[in-house]
């Protein structure tokens, strides 16, 4: 049985990201994978790092109970909307505040070590841009997958891109939601 963590990076319960997450997590849950949803907007954490890596800032218990939930995943999902091409600040400020040194990797050597290892990821991204446009002109895709992920020993195993949102189709939405609950039931 896979152990799978979906973390919806949207700050809106009612995005159509929040939508995506919870048809992959039904899917997966169908395909009898061990499964856990983590929506950023319900955490209680201060997404700033004050004082960057010159001063330790505890972590917040919501923050704690999702380090755990990672530590226990095997695949992660992120659901996450491509702003100014990027990550969302939740999700960012997510990342920045959680895969710290002795979580996430080693300092004190000319290459850190990654810590995550093992793991493999799945991003299922949305955005209004042409998906082409995204791929030659914006960094997002790369930032997750090589300067965090994979910084971290997390291997993306696929992308899932869905655009535009704005101005599509009701039955291209659903079409969307419905190969996201495919996608979960087949643990990719």
């Amino acid at each position: 049985m896979k152990k799978i963590l979906v973390i919806n990076g949207h700050p809106d319960k009612k995005s159509f990201c929040t939508k995506l997450a919870e048809s992959y997590l039904q899917g997966a849950q169908k395909g009898g994978s061990d499964t856990a949803l983590l929506n950023l907007f319900d955490l209680d954490f201060d997404p700033v790092l004050h004082k960057g890596y010159r001063k330790r800032q505890d972590l917040e218990p919501d923050l704690l109970a999702a380090r755990s939930k990672i530590e226990g995943a095997e695949h992660l999902v992120f659901v996450y909307p491509i702003w100014w091409g990027s990550l969302p600040a939740l999700l960012k400020g997510f990342i920045d505040r959680l895969f710290l040194p002795g979580f996430a990797y080693t300092r004190g050597t000319v290459l850190p070590k990654p810590l995550l290892k093992g793991k493999t990821a799945h991003l299922i991204i949305t955005m209004d841009s042409p998906p082409l446009y995204h791929w030659f002109f914006s960094g997002g895709h790369k930032i997750m997958i090589n300067s965090i992920l994979g910084f971290c020993g997390i291997k993306t195993k696929r992308i899932s891109q869905y655009s535009p949102i704005k101005n599509t189709a009701p039955l291209k939405l659903r079409k969307w939601i419905d190969q996201c609950r495919e996608k979960g039931a087949k643990g990719i």
